[in-house]
């Protein structure tokens, strides 16, 4: 235990953010890490619990958070990050981007405030990046084996290092232009600097990954062919086939836009790509209504004020969350909360249990958004069913649309069809210790739990590579 009277002495310090006047204006990251006392005063916040909730509830990669706490709080930085990177890949990633249910199920937020958990871990895997503690961890031996990766996002990056450092030849197959997947394209640079990703590429390129860009696998290359090739295949695809609205007026396509394709431009454009240039997915000046109130549509958000739009509205279809914890969502359970983010905080018009009826317009613009508010009732087999409520019918002038509603489940064409994997009712590909009903064939992350959290696929991709690498064993 790190300081047993600590969590009584000290209150939680919340990391800070630039000036929004400052941020807007560019692209780089928003938090300001906590100095050195601060960080020591949160680490010893840790009671060390005799059943660690933070860790056996809270966190999808297990992360052992009560240890690296201590060893934080002793200064002992270069133990904590082998602590850390022993059950995660990436904790530069999720110490930025991951919700952190950790922190709900610490012990403490039953009556007080959470551990400081998310910002010590990415405090402790910047601390080993700066001192040159993360190096490659090349495997003694090879294998033989040979075993491909579709898709770059987390899990697949997660489990082409975890086999190439069991002695596997792991080839990473990416149809975009860069490694990365949702991490490159789907997040905004002021929440995921790409420089983040690109030292941690080097890092697995040292190690034996081999990265082939530019290739979508089940277009330019078969099913077949990556059988013939490769002993084991691992499909990390993610959930790409995008919920969408459908409404009159959605055909009108030349200003609504899905979320993904228009924070995948933007990504583009701030990393230097030549783009062409295209007025109608430029916030500039202009009305944005987006459409989806999580964490998707809240990236919009901060990404069309940076672009200098001229008023945003983020709807949301759910009622507004409580500011305490319900009772439906007790400890150690993630709470089902209102939560703000650091975009909304930058000028955003949120509105919930708002129900998108209908789009207008002049030709292929839409210019007009027609909705009304919603009330959720309980029918009598115990099912939430939406139900408009008359008489608040609106309409309000839209100059650029963008669909940030989720995403339904892996695509199914392409490798998904030519292999006719078995799929569950929501459309993910079926898994029984991530093998999927085609004898050599895995699969992990969003490919099988649909749209999920980035720690929750990094800790997939990682099982999935254990999963493959005794299937291989055992052959």
């Amino acid at each position: 235990m790190a300081k047993a009277t600590g969590f009584m002495e000290f209150e939680r310090e919340e990391v800070g953010h630039r000036p929004v006047a400052e941020r807007v204006h560019d692209s780089f990251e928003v938090d300001l890490p906590l100095p050195d006392e601060a960080m020591f005063r949160q680490a010893a916040r840790c009671m060390d619990c005799g059943i660690p909730y933070c860790h056996a509830a809270g966190c999808p990669v297990k992360n052992r958070i009560p240890e690296f706490n201590t060893l934080a709080y002793y200064g002992r930085w270069k133990e904590a990050h082998e602590n850390l990177h022993s059950t995660n890949n990436f904790p530069e990633i999720t110490g930025r981007v991951c919700p952190a249910p950790c922190e709900p199920a610490c012990t403490l937020s039953i009556n007080s405030d959470a551990v400081l958990i998310k910002h010590i871990e990415c405090q402790i895997a910047e601390r080993a990046w700066a001192n040159g503690w993360v190096t490659p961890l090349v495997p003694r031996r090879r294998t033989g084996w040979r075993v491909a990766v579709v898709g770059s996002g987390p899990a697949g990056l997660a489990a082409a290092q975890e086999l190439a450092r069991r002695g596997h030849e792991v080839v990473v197959y990416e149809k975009s232009d860069r490694i990365g997947g949702l991490l490159r394209y789907g997040i905004p640079d002021f929440k995921l600097e790409k420089r983040l990703i690109d030292r941690r590429l080097a890092q697995m390129l040292a190690e034996g990954v081999e990265f082939r860009t530019e290739v979508n696998v089940g277009v330019d290359i078969s099913a077949h062919y990556l059988r013939r090739s490769f002993d084991a295949v691992v499909l990390t695809m993610g959930a790409g086939q995008a919920r969408d609205l459908l409404v009159p007026g959605r055909d009108r396509a030349v200003n609504v836009h899905f979320a993904m394709d228009y924070l995948t431009r933007q990504n583009r454009v701030l990393a230097g790509d030549p783009v062409e240039p295209d007025p109608e997915m430029s916030a500039r000046d202009k009305v944005v209504a987006v459409i989806g109130g999580g964490d998707t549509g809240s990236d919009c958000v901060g990404t069309a004020r940076r672009q200098g739009a001229r008023v945003i509205h983020q709807f949301e279809i759910l009622p507004k969350p409580p500011q305490h914890v319900p009772p439906h969502t007790p400890w150690p359970i993630w709470p089902q909360i209102l939560r703000t983010s650091s975009s909304h905080e930058e000028g955003c018009e949120r509105g919930w249990c708002i129900l998108t009826r209908k789009l207008t317009g002049a030709g292929e613009r839409v210019t007009e958004l027609h909705g009304c508010e919603i009330e959720w009732v309980r029918c009598e087999d115990g099912r939430m069913q939406m139900r408009e409520v008359p008489g608040t019918d609106f309409s309000m002038q839209v100059d650029l649309v963008l669909l940030a509603m989720g995403f339904v489940h892996v695509q199914h064409g392409g490798l998904v069809e030519q292999w006719n994997l078995d799929l569950d009712a929501r459309g993910n590909v079926v898994v029984q210790n991530y093998l999927t009903s085609n004898p050599g064939v895995f699969a992990a992350g969003d490919t099988v739990t649909g749209a999920w959290l980035v720690v929750t696929a990094i800790n997939q991709g990682r099982e999935a590579a254990h999963a493959v690498h005794a299937w291989l064993s055992a052959r």
